[in-house]
């Protein structure tokens, strides 16, 4: 992470464009310090600045050292998107980087995450998949979703899934987030934290709505 200092924020946000050649728009920042002067005189600011492609060579540098001493070539590619990144790992023994129930894999992502968001001081979204496990387990996970909120549009009963990871109950909200009279809510504490799809009647539907619309 480079820092800079000046007297604004703007001014040290310029000197970090200017040092990585790069727009002000392609700038994130944090401000790590902050001195008051007397009346103006004396102060400045001292910020944490990076681009996307900091975050990207971050990536490369901690699984480089991560992976030192482990006894098997392992390929790394990352695909950025839009303020997200996937990382892909594909190695000699894949299964030892997933684990059983891909454990393994969910404590790995759990790792880099924590060190990514310590180091940019910002919560970067960030999925490590080995193999497309993680994606052909995402796409099982969702027709299971839809699956289980259609019998419960049926029936009315509300139904909860099996324990997943954070990033599997993220997948899921999103996947039924507008389905006609389904709420989705995260229940539990730790490895037994799972979704609950509930039935939502029509009225209770409105008023929702209404209720958002009022705080916002």
């Amino acid at each position: 992470m480079n820092y800079y200092t000046d007297k604004t924020v703007e001014d040290a946000l310029a000197s970090a464009a200017a040092e990585k050649g790069c727009d002000l728009e392609d700038l994130k920042y944090f401000v790590k310090e902050e001195k008051k002067g007397i009346l103006g005189i004396g102060s400045s600011v001292t910020i944490g600045a990076y681009t996307m492609e900091d975050v990207k060579e971050f990536l490369f540098d901690y699984l480089g050292n991560f992976f030192v001493g482990i006894d098997q070539d392992i390929e790394v590619s990352i695909e950025d998107k839009v303020d997200s990144y996937i990382v892909r790992l594909n190695a000699d023994n894949n299964a030892v980087l997933i684990g059983k129930m891909g454990k393994t894999l969910a404590a790995f992502n759990t790792v880099v995450r924590s060190a990514i968001n310590s180091e940019f001081k910002s919560r970067i979204d960030v999925l490590i998949d080995v193999n497309n496990y993680k994606e052909d387990r995402y796409s099982k996970l969702i027709s299971l979703a839809k699956r289980t909120a259609k019998q419960v549009q049926r029936s009315h009963v509300d139904a909860e899934l099996d324990p997943m990871t954070n990033d599997e109950r993220k997948v899921i909200h999103k996947a039924l987030g507008n389905w006609h009279n389904i709420r989705t809510d995260s229940e539990g504490v730790g490895s037994d934290r799972h979704i609950c799809i509930r039935y939502v009647a029509d009225t209770e539907e409105a008023e929702t709505a209404e209720e958002v619309q009022t705080q916002e």
